[in-house]
C-alpha cells in the first residue's frame, strides 16, 4: 500500500477523531482484540502510540538516521528497548503475547517501527480506520487494507499487543456496513 501526504493526513484525523460512517471504503479489515482490563482505556493507549507515528509520516524527514521520539509515550519507547523500569505490566504482558503470537517474534526497535510510517515505505499495508468497543474486554480495530485479506501488519500487531492486548485475531475482511453498525451503536471510545 502506498501512502501519500494526503492519505496520512486523513489517517491522522481518524486516529485523533472517529470518522463519519459515510466516509468508509466498501470494505475494511477487522482485528478482534481481547484485553485484560477496560476496553476504552486500551483504545486510548493504542491511539496514543499511533498518533505520533502517523504524524511523523506527515512531517518527518525520513532521510535522517533517526526520527524524533519526544511525542511517543515513554512506555512504548521502553517496551522494545529493555528499559524494564519504565514498562508497565500491560506492555510487558503484551510483549510476551506478541512473541507467542508470532512464534517467537522479537521486540521491535522503536526507530524501525517508526520508519514503517514513511510515506515511501510500502511494507505497511494498512491505514488506521477506527476502533470500536465490542465488549467489556474486547476491541475491534478496523483498518483500511484496500480490500486485501493478507497484508503487512506486524507493525500494527506490535502496537496492538504492547498497548495491552492478550489476544489478537484477524485480519478478516468485512463490509464497511459492519463497522458502521458498530460505530453508530456506541459512544466514542
Amino acid at each position: 500500500m502506498m501512502h501519500t501526504s494526503d492519505s496520512l493526513a486523513a489517517e491522522l484525523r481518524r486516529v485523533r477523531e472517529r470518522p463519519d460512517t459515510d466516509a468508509a471504503p466498501p470494505v475494511l479489515s477487522l482485528f478482534v482484540i481481547d484485553v485484560p482490563g477496560d476496553a476504552a482505556a486500551y483504545v486510548e493507549r493504542l491511539r496514543s502510540v499511533l498518533a505520533p507515528a502517523v504524524r511523523l509520516g506527515c512531517t518527518a524527514d525520513f532521510e535522517q538516521e533517526s526520527l524524533p521520539v519526544d511525542e511517543v509515550p515513554g512506555w512504548f519507547a521502553a517496551v522494545g528497548s529493555g528499559g524494564e523500569e519504565r514498562v508497565p505490566q500491560f506492555a510487558r504482558t503484551g510483549r510476551g503475547a506478541y512473541a507467542e503470537h508470532t512464534g517467537g517474534g522479537r521486540p521491535w526497535d522503536l526507530q524501525d517501527w517508526l520508519y514503517r510510517f514513511d510515506p515511501d515505505e510500502d511494507s505497511r499495508g494498512w491505514e488506521w480506520w477506527d476502533a470500536t468497543v465490542a465488549g467489556p474486554s474486547r476491541v475491534h480495530v478496523w483498518v483500511d487494507s484496500w480490500g486485501e485479506s493478507f497484508f503487512g501488519c506486524q507493525d500494527l500487531l506490535w502496537a496492538a499487543f504492547t498497548a495491552g492486548a492478550v489476544r489478537v485475531a484477524g485480519p478478516t475482511v468485512q463490509k464497511a456496513a459492519v463497522w458502521s453498525a458498530e460505530r453508530t451503536s456506541q459512544p466514542n471510545p
